[in-house]
């Protein structure tokens, strides 16, 4: 079969390639998926830069989520509990990463089952951003409705899950962009309030927005100059969740920042979170981004789609800054 191949770490378009590779049958508890789309998500291609907090053993594949149908199943109680069988499409989750392949093998667990309403460029993304997103809202920090919340990266794709979560759920969100078009977009889509960083001090702005109490809760996907714009905007007792680092910056904290007013700054990683969790903590998790994405609170803006043998074009557009959408591979078809 053909998959995205790596034999060292580096700039995605220069160390990934297609090539053979070897088929396998399901074991216990397994199934093998006929991937059709998955995303080429950030984490994704720090695990080609080597840039990850978990490595794979070269040579190696990437990709951690996807969608495809299950081909064919091993023995266990487990696939017939959750009703996996041939023909199912699933939401494939990999964990170890790997499913830039045509043909995946997958725990039964890491298979989730889908409406047929779901099309399969948003069930290509149904995990890795909508439970990040989910979980540091509603089970991490536990933000309540008339809560204030800033965030940066506001017009990614999980930034821009977050403002549709904060209308559903009633709480109120900052969102912090660079260009004022963005912002735009954003307030369409009902953000409570948008700062672009090229025309104003975020920090001026917060404290007339909060009448000088600061926000009680904040999410940071960049780091940087802009991660110490939260940190600042924090109010007492604040919270804020590190959960990416696109400016590859640490954040210059000065610890007085923390001192007055017991604010924190935490970490966040949703592997780690999901390793802590058990099995039933984990499908209701399903089920509530299943059902959110039925409703179009948990979706994924998709700006191109690129077939396997263009991985290399596929990468450079994904590695864009201002894209509309997400970047799928095509893996195999739909249907056949």
């Amino acid at each position: 079969m053909k998959a995205v191949l790596f034999d060292r770490f580096g700039e995605p378009a220069e160390v990934l390639r297609v090539g053979d590779a070897a088929a396998q049958e399901p074991g216990r508890n397994e199934v093998c998926v006929r991937m059709i789309l998955s995303p080429i998500n950030p984490s994704d291609l720090l695990v080609v830069r080597g840039q990850y907090g978990r490595l794979p053993a070269l040579p190696a594949t990437p990709g951690f989520e996807g969608v495809g149908i299950i081909d064919a199943v091993g023995p266990g109680f487990f696939k017939r509990l959750r009703g996996l069988r041939p023909g199912r499409r699933v939401a494939a989750l990999n964990g170890q990463g790997g499913n830039w392949r045509e043909f995946v093998i997958l725990p039964a667990r890491q298979a989730v089952p889908l409406a047929d309403d779901i099309p399969d460029e948003q069930a290509a993304s149904f995990f890795v951003n909508p439970a990040t997103a989910l979980v540091m809202i509603q089970d991490v920090l536990r933000v309540r409705p008339g809560d204030w919340l800033l965030q940066t990266a506001a017009g990614s794709a999980l930034g821009q899950m977050v403002v549709r979560l904060g209308r559903r759920l009633g709480f109120r969100t900052i969102n912090v962009v660079r260009r004022n078009e963005t912002a735009e977009e954003l307030l369409r889509l009902g953000a409570d309030e948008v700062i672009a960083t090229d025309r104003e001090r975020v920090e001026d702005r917060v404290r007339t927005i909060t009448k000088g109490a600061g926000v009680r809760f904040a999410l940071d996907a960049v780091g940087g100059e802009t991660g110490l714009i939260a940190v600042r905007s924090l109010g007492v007792g604040g919270r804020m969740l590190v959960y990416g680092t696109l400016s590859n910056q640490p954040i210059p904290v000065d610890p007085r920042l923390l001192i007055a007013g017991q604010k924190r700054i935490e970490g966040f990683w949703l592997s780690e979170w999901m390793q802590a969790q058990g099995v039933l903590t984990i499908l209701r998790l399903f089920r509530r981004i299943h059902a959110m994405m039925r409703v179009g609170i948990l979706t994924t803006p998709v700006q191109a789609t690129y077939a396997l043998e263009h991985i290399g074009e596929a990468v450079r557009a994904a590695d864009k800054p201002g894209r509309s959408g997400k970047i799928l591979l095509k893996l195999s078809p739909a249907s056949g």
